[in-house]
């Protein structure tokens, strides 16, 4: 899947939980999440790629 131009997966690894990935740069960035519904974990991904971009584009962490 594609967010602000980030390639991202999201998988379910177990009942409520789902495991995502994506890169920016050299950085993969990785994790889980736990939730019921599909679209819930897709949208934490979202927001957690945007908080990385925002880090990115403003040079701290």
């Amino acid at each position: 899947m594609m967010h602000r131009g980030v390639e991202y997966t999201v998988t379910q690894s177990a009942p409520g939980v789902w495991q995502w990935q994506f890169r920016i740069g050299d950085a993969v960035i990785s994790g889980k999440t736990e939730s019921n519904i599909r679209q819930l974990a897709i949208r934490r991904v979202q927001l957690r790629i945007n908080r990385e971009l925002k880090k990115a584009a403003t040079g701290s962490g």
